[in-house]
């Protein structure tokens, strides 16, 4: 299982499954097993609670690209 962690700026907002949009300075934490199920987790910097985005079970056809998806939601999360 692997795992990758970014902060970010989300000016716009981020809707959580758990509490609605969340804005601000944010920690996107990506989790791929090697089926390719990938999790997503967000929460505030430095806090101890996670929401998970809105969706049913994500999948990669390939475990592999999981850095290049993980790079990809940061981005699109992040843009104004």
């Amino acid at each position: 299982m692997e795992q990758k962690s970014s902060i970010f700026t989300a000016t716009h907002g981020v809707m959580t499954a758990e509490v609605g949009v969340i804005s601000g300075e944010l920690e996107l934490r990506t989790t791929c097993d090697d089926n390719g199920v990938l999790t997503l987790a967000i929460t505030y910097v430095g806090a101890a609670e996670w929401y998970h985005l809105p969706g049913d079970e994500y999948r990669l056809h390939d475990p592999r690209d999981h850095e290049v998806v993980h790079d990809m939601l940061v981005k699109v999360l992040e843009r104004g």
